[in-house]
């Protein structure tokens, strides 16, 4: 059996069978699967199992399995369950674990709320959109890097007859990702994606640059393409599913077909023209404008702030929100300032295990767990790290958190000058998000300068874990034989 296969079928065990699946999907690194019945999940049988990373009880169960990886363990654990192959193993619910388990469960009992589970919605309108993300990201990285060489006087003629083309390639997927945006949102709430997608076009359509009219007070408006952006199309689509619902309920049957889309369609798309194409564009240029100025002014301090809070936002399902900001950076700028600054967080866990793994000396199950997931940490895919070591012993992940903070003043710093370190893509962290790098100092300066970023956090993170990150009760209670 080939590998993959056989981690798909051993998870598929351990969560209790084909029969306890609602449904699946996959992002860049984790496997999340809604399910019947969490209660006959075998945690402890799904943690030993070599290739999970980690588990996140969240609104989604989601296993984590790195980049890569995840997509080919989602495509065979589809098929084991289509064809009749993931038959139920007996399990037994299992008790409730201490440390990382009991603080999870919690924060997820928290965390189910109407604010938080909209938020989740939001992100999950960008989870699938991840991998083009990423992919379109990197070739518009090489794009450019060929137009710089080619400023520089090095210009054969296959680079320049290619660069074009690798431009295009690149750059087509951002220029209609408002569409991309609006079929995930109509879907996510409970929309004919079709129609999202529909309602979402009209921002970027060309001809919207020959409308004009006038508001009182506001006078004249004139619609440019592309106006409200991401906003804008996730606005549009969300209504769009709503009025569609609203819609079907009062035609009949015989006629749905034909009137429902068409009313949905030129209602909300009148509604986008007149209201959610100025109102988003607003929105999107104060976005624009705010984190440029939070950077460019608070410098240092802002880049600590944001990075060392970052993690305590994503227990609380806080940083969802963040994903549509960074959507529209990238539309704006080219490039998102706040991703780079955000992933200083991971780098200060990694710092922080590697002064767990030297403090706690006789804990051999725990050095054994840091040696095991300390090289996905350094890959930006924190969660073994969070949730594995850090979290349950409590004060070290406050002091991983502060670690974090330094790397995010190294950029701040950097962005105070107006030499901001951007992402072209959103998706991955740590060393895997190099590739991505980019900023007004150029591919090249601006790598340096991330990577200078993660070394603070590293350093920072190992430091004040190991002299800050544990009380004589903490190395009592940790740092026996086990």
């Amino acid at each position: 059996m080939n590998p993959h296969r056989a981690l798909a079928q051993e998870i598929l065990y351990a969560i209790g069978g084909a029969s306890n699946i609602k449904s699946f999907t996959n992002c860049i690194t984790r496997l999340r699967i809604n399910l019947v019945n969490r209660d006959i999940i075998d945690e402890a049988k799904l943690k030993s199992i070599k290739g999970v990373l980690g588990v996140v009880d969240d609104e989604t169960y989601q296993i984590v399995l790195g980049p890569g990886t995840v997509k080919k363990v989602a495509d065979e654990f589809g098929d084991i369950i289509q064809s009749g192959a993931g038959a139920d193993e007996p399990q037994q619910a299992t008790a409730t674990q201490a440390g990382g388990h009991d603080i999870k469960a919690e924060l997820k009992k928290k965390n189910n709320t109407p604010f938080k589970n909209f938020l989740r919605k939001i992100g999950n309108i960008f989870i699938p959109l991840i991998p083009a993300l990423v992919g379109a990201g990197l070739i518009n990285g090489i794009a450019g890097l060929m137009a710089n060489l080619m400023k520089t006087g090095f210009s054969p003629e296959w680079m320049v007859t290619l660069q074009p083309i690798i431009s295009v390639i690149g750059s087509a997927f951002f220029m209609y990702l408002t569409v991309f945006a609006g079929v995930n949102a109509a879907k996510e709430f409970g929309g004919t994606p079709a129609l999202g997608g529909a309602v979402s076009a009209i921002i970027i359509a060309p001809s919207v640059a020959n409308i004009t009219y006038s508001y009182p007070i506001f006078g004249e408006i004139k619609l440019n393409p592309g106006q409200g952006g991401i906003i804008g199309a996730i606005l549009a689509a969300i209504l769009i599913s709503y009025v569609e619902k609203w819609v079907r309920k009062r035609v009949p049957a015989a006629i749905d077909i034909i009137v429902t889309p068409t009313i949905a369609l030129l209602v909300v798309g009148l509604i986008t023209i007149f209201a959610f194409m100025p109102l988003a564009g607003i929105i999107s240029g104060g976005i624009g404008s705010a984190t440029t100025w939070l950077l460019a002014h608070g410098g240092p301090l802002s880049g600590f702030v944001l990075a060392a809070a970052f993690l305590p936002l994503v227990m609380f399902g806080l940083h969802q929100a963040l994903i549509p900001i960074h959507a529209e950076l990238i539309a704006q700028f080219g490039y998102t300032a706040l991703l780079p600054i955000l992933a200083m967080a991971g780098a200060g866990q990694v710092g922080a295990a590697i002064a767990i793994y030297l403090k706690l000396k006789r804990n051999k199950s725990m050095r054994n767990l840091i040696k095991g997931v300390l090289p996905v940490g350094f890959l930006g895919i924190g969660e073994p790290l969070i949730y594995g070591v850090s979290l349950p012993l409590g004060r070290p992940f406050i002091t991983a958190c502060l670690g974090g903070g330094f790397g995010g003043a190294v950029l701040g710093f950097y962005a105070m000058s107006g030499n901001f370190i951007g992402s072209m893509a959103i998706g991955p962290s740590g060393l895997v998000l190099v590739p991505l790098i980019t900023g007004p100092l150029g591919i090249g300066a601006s790598i340096i300068g991330y990577l200078l970023g993660l070394g603070a956090s590293y350093i920072a993170g190992f430091l004040l874990t190991y002299f800050f990150g544990f009380t004589k009760e903490l190395m009592l209670e940790h740092n026996k034989d086990n």
